[in-house]
């Protein structure tokens, strides 16, 4: 509020910039990222400096997931110039600072009146958006009265299907967005939830089976449950997201693994934004109750921050030295908590009480960028031993070697009667 940088949604993304015919600037953003927050002042002075001229947006990447899923958003703060086609946006690879924000938004914006000069554009965002759906529509899929049961019904996977009608406006309105959602959730979704589409003027069968009135009528679809209507807007974004949230909802407990080898480590906190890390107190000061107890209360916050799709591990205390070191343990005590983000070497540790609400809070607090972080030290992942995984059991006293000292020579000056 009270800047000329105007704050995108999933729910707006569409409307403001994909149907606009103006040049957009838009920042991909997450609240927790220090670059974002240094980037901040320079964005919106050249968004006060481009008013009029060149749209400046920002979307919350961290909030609006699947806007940055679709666009390839891999790092923040990631910059895409919207022009003449709206659905392939450039990367901004200019400077940060106001100056090279605002030249580089002049230099698209020449571009883009030089190729609307030529008459290779027409200028008309929603119209390229119209033209280039035909390449989504592949991803939806056409259901039938003879396959419906078999490929929806008998699935696994989460279905949103769409009961429509050729002659209906509404629904060729959403036809582009839809198809263009089926791409997109496909990708991000691994194929998880699916986008079908019903024509209810000829599969009749089925659409009378689930009572269709109007077009279009969007119905989600998950193995052994009632089918149940979709309420969500009607953009690709909208569309997304909710199909993003039902992936997440259908998806199943993370797993909790122990660092048994640098593999583990490094997929577990590569392939997540962030890795939770527990370093568990020794097995002989625990035993196997203690330390099942402290693995519950990491499952149970697994599965409450599921959608966040983070990592989850554990190690014994003492095990793993270099990364103890790197994370600065050592000085709290055992059990202990590291949030970890590999991209950026930067890590969170818990200050609170080792347990369903003290974990709570210190992940609450790491998941809106609040608290404080540290660089890893080294800033890289320390070394990683490879050790045998726990067996499930109580630890075991190593046993103490019996001494014979009858072969011992004593010193001549020693008593033996002292023995």
């Amino acid at each position: 509020a009270g800047d000329d940088v105007i704050e995108l949604t999933a729910s707006n993304f569409n409307r403001e910039v994909i149907q606009s015919d103006s040049l957009w600037l838009v920042e991909f953003y997450a609240p927790w990222c220090g670059h974002c927050r240094n980037l901040a002042p320079d964005w919106k002075n050249a968004a006060t400096a481009l008013k009029g001229i060149v749209k400046v947006g920002a979307v919350d990447a961290d909030q609006h997931k699947s806007l940055g899923g679709q666009y390839g958003v891999r790092g923040f703060p990631t910059i895409k110039i919207f022009g003449a086609n709206k659905n392939k946006p450039e990367e901004y690879q200019g400077g940060r600072s106001s100056q090279a924000i605002v030249d580089g938004a002049m230099n698209a914006l020449r571009a883009l009146v030089k190729e609307r000069l030529s008459g290779k554009s027409s200028g008309s965002g929603y119209s390229k958006q119209q033209q280039g759906s035909s390449d989504g529509k592949k991803d939806v899929v056409e259901l039938t009265d003879d396959n419906f049961d078999q490929m929806v019904l008998g699935s696994d996977d989460v279905w949103l299907v769409e009961f429509f009608a050729p002659w209906c406006g509404h629904c060729k309105n959403l036809e582009p967005e839809w198809a263009a959602a089926a791409s997109a959730v496909k990708q991000q979704t691994k194929g998880k939830v699916r986008l079908g589409a019903v024509d209810a003027t000829v599969q009749q069968v089925v659409s009378n089976r689930y009572g269709i009135r109007g077009f279009p009528t969007i119905k989600i679809f998950r193995k052994g449950e009632e089918p149940e209507d979709y309420q969500g807007g009607r953009t690709r974004n909208d569309i997304i997201e909710k199909a993003m949230d039902l992936f997440s909802d259908n998806a199943p407990p993370p797993e909790l693994l122990e660092i048994l080898n640098e593999d583990i480590l490094k997929k577990t906190c590569d392939d997540s934004q962030l890795c939770v890390i527990a370093v568990l107190p020794h097995i002989l000061d625990t035993g196997a109750a203690g330390r099942n107890g402290y693995l519950e209360v990491m499952m149970k916050m697994a599965v409450k921050y599921k959608k966040k799709m983070w990592g989850w591990l554990w190690t014994e205390a003492g095990t793993q030295m270099e990364l103890e070191a790197s994370l600065g343990i050592g000085g709290f005590g055992y059990p202990a908590m590291a949030a970890i983000n590999a991209r950026k070497m930067k890590f969170a540790l818990l200050r609170g009480s080792f347990s369903e609400t003290g974990i709570h809070e210190f992940l609450s607090e790491v998941s809106m960028g609040r608290g404080s972080t540290n660089t890893l030290g080294g800033g890289a992942m320390p070394k990683i031993h490879s050790v045998e995984a726990w067996d499930g059991k109580d630890g075991q006293l190593p046993e103490e070697e019996d001494y014979d000292l009858s072969d011992v020579d004593l010193d001549e000056d020693f008593d033996k009667d002292e023995l």
